[in-house]
């Protein structure tokens, strides 16, 4: 069989018509990640000037050889930087844990202990299999309401829109990254997600996984002021 190649408007107005409903797709694929950019402006900080806050949640970014990425590694960098400052009390990490050989929130726990961090100072997600699994689980499962996010640039929006949609009052960290190609794929993935970030935002879908309500921030934080 012959695969026919689509034919072009020859006139004028079908043209014009063909560039108008190219233009609109454009427009309407551009929505979600023009409506991240609105909605967070004015909830990005830098570790130096992010206000106090009793919890910051840490998402996981892949593990090298059982370690933290470097994305990752730059992430817990600034969660520790924080915690040593006094300007949050715990540490949330989330990621993903869904097979044995394969587990996000231990290496990112060994990590942070490794830059001073103490044990009891840190709770894990294991189920935080996508960012708005992560901002659900914050809110429902450890009961966080206001939490600092920690991210990259290219990430740290969608992640607060939809902690922020979640119900967590939120401020996000998005940390610096040497641009190579890991970062321009993510930045890139960005545009794309941005539409499902925004039919998470309106339906809140339940997550991959939710189980019973978990007590470690509270203990943790409970621990911290003793």
């Amino acid at each position: 069989m012959k695969i026919r190649r689509p034919r072009l408007p020859r006139t004028r107005r079908g043209q014009r018509r063909l560039v108008q409903a190219v233009m609109a797709v454009c427009v309407l694929s551009l929505l979600p990640a023009t409506w991240l950019y609105v909605s967070t402006a004015d909830r990005l900080r830098t570790t130096a000037d992010v206000p106090r806050t009793d919890v910051a949640v840490v998402f996981g970014a892949g593990l090298w050889d059982g370690e933290p990425s470097p994305y990752l590694a730059h992430r817990l960098d600034a969660a520790a930087k924080l915690y040593r400052a006094g300007r949050i009390k715990v540490v949330l990490v989330t990621g993903d844990n869904s097979r044995k050989d394969y587990d996000e929130p231990d290496a990112m726990r060994t990590y942070l202990r490794k830059h001073g961090v103490p044990d009891d100072r840190i709770v894990s997600d294991y189920a935080g299999f996508d960012t708005w699994d992560s901002c659900v689980r914050v809110r429902k499962i450890f009961g966080v309401d206001r939490a600092v996010l920690i991210s990259q640039g290219f990430h740290i929006r969608r992640a607060v829109a939809l902690c922020e949609a979640a119900g967590v009052d939120s401020y996000g960290i998005g940390v610096d990254a040497k641009h190579d190609a890991t970062w321009y794929y993510g930045g890139t993935r960005e545009v794309f997600a941005a539409g499902k970030a925004a039919l998470d935002a309106v339906f809140h879908p339940d997550p991959t996984f939710l189980g019973p309500r978990e007590h470690g921030v509270t203990k943790a934080l409970a621990g911290a002021r003793d």
